[in-house]
């Protein structure tokens, strides 16, 4: 196989400026008791979950990024230790940000208060080059364990995220104990009744993983580590030549799936699917053109996403989901492509379900609020402006796309007023009579088109609290132009 070179996992100058300014600060064991778990508030994260990469580092405040980006789930990248040999983390090997809530505490909280969350994750392509992992650094088992612990309990979080890469994979003594660890914050988690979960990233061959990998997962179910999601990192091939990207992350995947098999006899195919993760590099990775994912891949990835049922789709990173740098590959700021900024985060943000149940049938379910479209107060008088409000189940909220139209549970036609075209305009529910206003169009990619103006629809201010009204506006790639239609 030829070398790797995923570079789009590494740091920006200034962590690597960061991780060689503290590389002598690393010492002894000092590991900061957890927090105790007995009053934890933790909330699983969703069957089906889009939580794309932050950079910790790059200055980005992640509660702004989650707002306007409509991700409500995030995943912080990195953890390490300052310096290899130590046994105490801190975001991004900085030893002025420790874990504690006075480092990025306020933000995941905050996110957490909207209904999202927050996955941090360990390692990372600097980390596991530099000896700065935290399981390849430290030598005590129960000290990495602890320091796992410590993260759950400061942010309160059900997922923690083991990116694993380079010299990580063959570090054979470094992934046993962090197999080891994984499997003592499970037993420590499962006795003081909170929900955690250890997710593998890992990156990806275009038939699934390489033998280099496969003994990490092995030697995690011989100690008894429960591996809850394996995620791909589906992007630096390096194999020489090009790939379509769609179709490269789902011979990736089927062949994780094949392997997964292989490890856990006893599952469904469809609980393997369900530990199943990718993550794409949105545009030109650092390998070149040859690679680069487009819209339209995300809209192929989005849909066969949904009907294999996998875990978590995932973005490297968010700080790239704009067009800033057109021809540029391996960018850690933009994609590289000419697109609207937040368009990928806006295409798979869909993908996430209710983390408080089934959403109900037939209901249209706005990003980022998680309110379901409907007739206002659940009336069924004619002209009735739409809203979005608590999804409920009821008629008002139940649509069926027929003929183009949706109508919901009364027999009422989403509409626009007076059949305007014009931006802005209010939706309506009207008498299902043929008329071109009442036209819709609900692309593979979220977003619902009207037929008679071309517009989407969208909610007035982009707003997300309940009884917001809905209106139809420019397609702008804006978070709340993208809808999640039940089946």
């Amino acid at each position: 196989m030829p070398t790797r070179k995923p570079g789009g996992r590494r740091f920006g100058i200034r962590t690597l400026l960061l991780a060689g300014a503290t590389l002598l600060a690393s010492a002894g064991l000092a590991v900061t008791t957890p927090g105790s778990a007995s009053a934890a508030t933790d909330t699983a994260l969703p069957a089906h979950v889009f939580a794309p990469y932050w950079e910790s580092y790059s200055g980005d405040n992640a509660l702004t990024v989650s707002q306007q980006s409509g991700s409500k789930y995030l995943t912080a990248a990195f953890i390490q230790t300052a310096g290899a040999g130590s046994c105490t983390a801190y975001w991004d090997g900085d030893t002025s940000q420790p874990i504690s809530s006075s480092t990025f505490g306020g933000q995941i909280s905050s996110i957490q208060a909207a209904g999202g969350n927050v996955i941090p994750s360990f390692g990372g392509y600097t980390a596991d080059t530099t000896g700065t992992d935290i399981a390849d650094s430290c030598t005590s088992v129960s000290a990495i364990a602890s320091v796992y612990e410590k993260v759950i309990t400061t942010y309160n979080v059900p997922r923690i995220d083991l990116d694993i890469e380079q010299d990580s994979l063959t570090d054979t003594a470094g992934y046993e104990r962090r197999n080891e660890a994984v499997a003592e914050v499970e037993s420590w988690a499962a006795a003081n009744g909170r929900t955690i979960q250890f997710s593998y990233t890992l990156p990806s061959d275009t038939t699934g993983l390489d033998s280099t990998e496969l003994p990490i997962l092995q030697n995690a179910v011989s100690v008894g580590a429960k591996v809850g999601v394996v995620n791909l990192m589906t992007f630096d091939y390096y194999t020489g030549t090009s790939h379509e990207m769609a179709t490269a992350t789902e011979t990736a995947a089927s062949g994780l799936e094949s392997q997964l098999a292989a490890l856990y006899p006893s599952d469904a195919a469809s609980q393997l699917w369900a530990m199943i993760g990718v993550t794409e590099m949105p545009g030109i990775d650092d390998y070149g053109s040859g690679e680069t994912f487009t819209e339209a891949d995300a809209s192929k990835v989005l849909s066969w996403a949904g009907s294999e049922g996998i875990n978590t789709l995932s973005l490297w990173a968010i700080e790239r989901d704009n067009g800033g740098c057109v021809g540029t590959a391996g960018s850690d700021s933009c994609s590289g492509i000419s697109q609207p900024t937040w368009y990928f985060a806006n295409a798979f943000e869909p993908f996430t379900t209710s983390s408080g149940g089934s959403t109900p049938a037939g209901a249209i379910v706005g990003n980022p609020s998680g309110l379901c479209l409907g007739d206002s107060g659940g009336s069924t008088t004619l002209k009735t402006t739409a809203d979005i409000d608590t999804c409920d189940g009821s008629a008002a909220q139940s649509w069926t796309a027929s003929g183009g139209t949706l109508v919901d549970g009364n027999g009422l036609c989403l509409s626009v007023t007076g059949a305007s075209t014009a931006p802005k305009a209010t939706a309506e529910v009207y008498t299902c009579n043929g008329s071109v206003s009442e036209n819709w169009t609900v692309e593979s990619n979220g977003t619902i088109v009207n037929g008679n103006s071309g517009l989407c629809l969208s909610v007035v201010g982009s707003a997300t609290t309940a009884g917001s009204i809905a209106d139809i506006y420019t397609c702008n790639g804006s978070a709340s132009e993208y809808w999640k239609v039940s089946s």
